[in-house]
């Protein structure tokens, strides 16, 4: 039998100059004068703003919101998004918890909370701030005790099975998948069109840690199948609606986060979803973690910022959650260690 003719036709490369990455951070290093031009220096060319106000007052005002935009300016910085009064915290800690417990005793209703939060998006827009970050969240951030990593650096970790729930329960109650999601939908069809109207896209953090579908509600934007992203994002078609995607919890979700989380960059890229990345590492998998520095974990980053890339991806890549060194007040140093990695990454991949 004849050999089969080999196939001589060039294979196609992707263009990985399709997206034009940028140096982000969203932490309050640049909230003065002088983190302004510390963050200016170490090539950070893009910012999230620190939340203004917990509610909806003068400092939501558009006036207020166009100096917080022209200061970073005048230090070298682009405001490209602000954080909304959405945090991830426990829900008797959150700002508008009726959002997500509708029932809370002695929340404001949830349709006067939704009404601020859409008055709000709208002074964002005014002020000329394209995007804005927020979380849709009942627990908040989950950990158990902190474990150790090179030379001696404090590991925010999670091990679900070393934890302990206690209380059962939290204020919210009891809240099914349904629930749960209807919650979401409601504050989605009621927010999104505004965002688009004004201009501002909205990007939500994903619930971290992710939890074992068998734990209720946790279950619903869970990153193992991703079909809880999936559903998520096809709420609603529009260009205004995405994800802050906190690549350190999306990989947290992961059973091999090494290998599957370039599925989700890929998936979510393309279709112009990712509006922000908080660049983060883990050591371990789903339910047994540990964030690391970006070059110590169990994910290549050199690939994935070839990945956002290839993508078209064009946002920030920000550090998020650097690990605690005994004399790093406020974490300043190990923060300036992410940023000149990421920075040395996108020079990299960009030539």
């Amino acid at each position: 039998m004849a050999a089969m003719p080999q196939d001589t036709t060039p294979t196609p490369r992707r263009d990985l100059r399709a997206g034009k990455l940028k140096l982000g951070t969203q932490h309050g290093f640049a909230s003065t004068p002088e983190g302004m031009k510390i963050c200016a220096a170490l090539g950070v060319t893009h910012v999230c703003g620190e939340l203004p106000s917990r509610k909806l007052d003068e400092k939501w005002s558009v006036d207020n919101l166009s100096r917080m935009r022209d200061n970073f300016e005048k230090a070298g910085l682009t405001m490209e998004m602000t954080a909304l009064p959405l945090s991830s915290a426990h829900i008797t800690r959150a700002e508008y918890p009726s959002i997500m417990a509708p029932d809370l005793p002695g929340a404001m209703p949830r349709d006067k909370a939704i009404e601020e939060i859409q008055q709000i998006i709208r002074n964002i827009g005014k002020a000329g701030i394209p995007s804005a970050k927020y979380n849709m969240s009942i627990l908040g951030v989950v950990r158990t005790p902190p474990t150790y990593g090179r030379g001696g650096a404090q590991l925010s970790t999670f091990n679900y099975a070393a934890g302990k729930q206690d209380p059962p329960l939290t204020e919210a109650g009891p809240v099914s998948h349904e629930q749960y999601w209807e919650r979401i939908d409601y504050f989605l069809k009621r927010v999104v069109p505004v965002a688009a109207e004004n201009k501002v896209k909205i990007a939500c953090h994903p619930q971290d840690p992710m939890m074992p579908k068998d734990r209720g509600w946790r279950g619903v934007f869970t990153a193992l199948d991703g079909e809880g992203f999936k559903k998520f994002i096809e709420i609603s078609p529009s260009p205004y609606h995405g994800l802050n995607f906190c690549q350190g919890t999306v990989c947290e979700g992961l059973k091999d986060p090494a290998k599957e989380i370039f599925h989700y960059i890929d998936y979510f890229g393309k279709r112009k979803k990712i509006f922000n990345v908080h660049f983060r590492n883990i050591k371990g998998s789903f339910m047994n973690f540990q964030e690391t520095f970006p070059d110590d974990g169990v994910v290549d980053f050199i690939k994935c910022v070839r990945a956002y890339k290839a993508a078209g991806y064009d946002g920030m890549l920000m550090p998020d959650h650097v690990p605690h060194v005994d004399g790093d007040k406020g974490g300043l140093q190990a923060f300036a260690f992410a940023f000149g990695y990421i920075r040395a990454l996108i020079q990299m991949v960009d030539a």
